[in-house]
């Protein structure tokens, strides 16, 4: 008696076990389709200060406690960053992104995916950080061979002025 209700638990947490393992693998599921890859603009980037350091007067300086003293009073805001990404011709992404943190003193993020189909692409990516109201202050074009399944990452590097395709 106490044989068969071994064999009985056996056979349980096998068939249990079966079940968790066939159910790991199936259904299948993608997140992208089939023959498609995707295009991942991801970069933290801070931006110029929103106004010019102005340099405090002697008297300005006396009146500010010993261990706040300071030649310079520096605005701590910075300005939105405004990019865009263009693919094959066409406006895929167009934002301002404003600075984080409470005072707004941090760096902007963006992190945008974009599904397309496998294949030659020409990618266009265009940032603005600075004071000016037209143009750009960096660009890059590049045209890249997407596979199916790739997924290809958009950086930008403030180090070296440029934005990276990897």
């Amino acid at each position: 008696m106490k044989a068969l209700r071994w064999i009985g638990q056996f056979v349980v947490i096998a068939a249990l076990f079966a079940g968790v393992a066939a159910l790991s693998d199936w259904p299948r599921y993608s997140q992208i389709p089939k023959d498609a890859g995707v295009v991942m603009l991801s970069f933290v980037h801070g931006a110029d200060r929103k106004g010019e350091c102005r340099r405090l007067t002697p008297e300005e300086i006396a009146k500010l406690p010993p261990n706040m003293r300071r030649v310079q009073d520096c605005p701590r805001g910075r300005r939105a960053v405004y990019v865009e990404l263009d693919v094959d011709g066409r406006s895929a992404y167009r934002a301002d992104l404003p600075p984080t943190g409470i005072a707004g003193d941090g760096p902007s993020r963006v992190y945008q995916r974009f599904v397309l189909p496998a294949g030659r692409h020409d990618v266009a990516v265009r940032m603005r950080d600075s004071a000016r109201a037209d143009g750009f202050d960096h660009e890059s074009r590049k045209s890249v061979e997407l596979m199916p399944d790739q997924m290809l990452v958009i950086d930008y590097r403030p180090e070296n002025g440029s934005f990276i395709f990897r």
